[in-house]
């Protein structure tokens, strides 16, 4: 289990490293940019299956015991270790990324294949769902045919950013989770400016990437120096034993400062209301599988910052921000509702990938909220609502996606035409897919959307110990509104896009390929099964929680 974890984590870093290396010339296929991306499909595949072989390893009976350890000495002048372990918060974390890479990674693979098949020329490849425009290659969400040396980069960039992606909910030291925390901006950067698009960002893809990397970059600035005030003043970066210690060693006023400090960093990632304007940009000019990882896991990578380092490490400093904390929460509930009725609404102009980045804003609100409340109920909707946000939120940038493929735009009034798209008539498949996804993330009972947000409610509406319960009630009663506006928005997104009249003379579009099937029938399926299962990562998340706000008494 140790050699496993291990191996999970700096796998695709060595990935990374051999995808830029030349391909042998048995194993080239039709050309060197096929190997490298068949390399990508193979090592995240690798990672995957050993991630679920350390889920099927782990000891159910006992997941609040941090399990597949490795503490070795690293920096010793500063006490700083390479620690590593998963407990029932991080392991359903660690499997969804291994899971969304694989498939980002096995999407990209057939999708460029695809393109190259119906491609006339490499030079002037023309995309076969879509209009026949030429294809620019600084826009599409793969490496063109022609792109050999890109596909090298892509490829590396990619694996480097799954290996930080796991470190981060792998790590159990606080300089190294900063190291984790950081490595994802480079490669996530580069996926935005390089392979992104600029139709519906302002500046261009090149202004959301610096957006997003300035952003983060300032919100990691300030995070730093509230992790360095903490292993300082408590004498130890460990993350175990400061969760152990409960806060004991440190001050009020020294919890109160830190977890301003790291909440401010974490917030900029989540991303929280009002410093989440990075995110509508940054997901908009991102290609496909840059949304759907950036959706998918960067975005828990801050709400579980808040989960493991400062709810257990500084509880009197998050006891004092927590009101605060909630009010933020259901002000993002209800600002990215409201954005996305705005953008949803005839002749706004309003781009579908900007929705779905504002209907995050809103979905991550109900995790803050439950994180607010201090309370294990509150705290388990919080991670149950992150791995679902993960799963649905996942599947409709990828749905999107195929959408734009084949009208050549995500722009909803192009797309609704003037009786409506049509999509339930012209690709039924992909229509019925774009709807599940959509009432999914409306959390339709049933699905994994309902769970993390009713549970996140109840914890509002009895508090921890010493927080205000009428203000959380106010909190819960705001946030149930939200509710309302996010089932608005969803269902006149599928109205305008899936329903209408269908002319005589439209063609079909090309219905869901195999490869789409490929990489979006897991999703779906895990976002049933969570749905109608919601014990089976409950039962994980529920002990583990439970002994971090006990202070590591179980």
């Amino acid at each position: 289990m140790q050699l496993l974890l291990a191996l999970i984590v700096v796998g695709p870093l060595v990935g990374a490293v051999a995808a830029l290396l030349p391909a042998p010339p048995g194993l080239r296929g039709t050309g060197p940019d096929q190997a490298v991306l068949r390399h990508g499909v193979t090592v995240t595949g690798a990672v995957l299956a050993a991630a679920i072989v350390l889920a099927l390893g782990f000891d159910r009976d006992h997941p609040s015991r941090i399990q597949a350890t490795t503490d070795i000495s690293w920096i010793p002048a500063l006490d700083v270790r390479i620690h590593l372990g998963i407990d029932g918060i991080s392991l359903p974390l660690l499997v969804l990324t291994a899971l969304l890479t694989f498939l980002c990674a096995l999407y990209a693979y057939f999708k460029q294949r695809d393109r190259g098949r119906h491609a006339p020329t490499p030079k002037d490849a023309t995309p076969t769902d879509g209009p026949a425009t030429k294809a620019d290659p600084a826009t599409t969400d793969a490496p063109t045919p022609a792109d050999g040396p890109s596909s090298k980069a892509f490829v590396a960039l990619l694996l480097l950013l799954e290996s930080g992606m796991l470190a981060t909910f792998a790590v159990l030291d606080l300089l190294l989770f900063f190291l984790a925390f950081e490595m994802v901006l480079i490669p996530m950067y580069f996926l935005i400016a390089r392979w992104g698009g600029s139709e519906g960002v302002p500046g261009g893809r090149q202004a959301a990437a610096w957006k997003f990397i300035l952003y983060t970059l300032l919100g990691s600035v300030v995070m730093l120096l509230g992790l360095l005030l903490i292993g300082l003043e408590a004498g130890t970066f460990d993350m175990v034993a400061l969760a152990t210690d409960n806060g004991r060693g440190l001050t009020t006023s020294v919890q109160v400062i830190a977890v301003l400090a790291i909440g401010l960093g974490l917030a900029v990632k989540t991303p929280m209301w009002p410093l989440h304007s990075w995110l509508p940009d940054a997901h908009t000019a991102a290609p496909t599988i840059g949304s759907v990882l950036l959706a998918g896991v960067l975005l828990k990578m801050g709400t579980y910052g808040f989960v493991r380092i400062v709810l257990p490490i500084a509880p009197d400093g998050m006891r004092t921000f927590a009101p605060y904390l909630a009010a933020l929460a259901v002000s993002g509930i209800i600002y990215g509702s409201l954005a996305c009725l705005a953008l949803a609404k005839e002749g706004a102009g309003g781009d579908l990938k900007r929705l779905i980045a504002y209907s995050s804003v809103g979905h991550m609100g109900f995790v803050l909220l439950g994180i607010a409340t201090m309370t294990p109920t509150g705290v388990n909707g919080a991670l149950f609502a992150n791995i679902a946000h993960g799963l649905i939120t996942g599947l409709l940038f990828f749905v999107v996606g195929g959408v734009k493929d084949r009208y050549g735009t995500a722009d909803l009034d192009t797309l609704a035409g003037a009786t409506g798209a049509a999509l339930y008539g012209r690709a039924p498949r992909l229509g019925g897919l774009l709807a599940f996804a959509a009432v999914a993330s409306l959390g339709l009972p049933g699905l994994a959307g309902f769970w993390g947000e009713m549970l996140a409610m109840f914890g509002a509406f009895r508090p921890a110990a010493g927080l205000s319960r009428p203000a959380f009630l106010t909190f819960m009663v705001i946030a149930a509104f939200g509710t309302l506006l996010t089932a608005a928005y969803l269902l006149i997104v599928v109205r305008r896009v899936c329903m209408g009249a269908q002319a005589r003379e439209t063609p079909h579009l090309p219905d869901v390929r195999n490869y789409e099937f490929a990489a979006w029938t897991p999703l779906a399926a895990l976002t049933v099964l969570a749905g109608l299962w919601p014990a089976a990562l409950l039962g994980l998340t529920d002990p583990a929680v439970q002994k971090l706000l006990a202070g590591g008494k179980s």
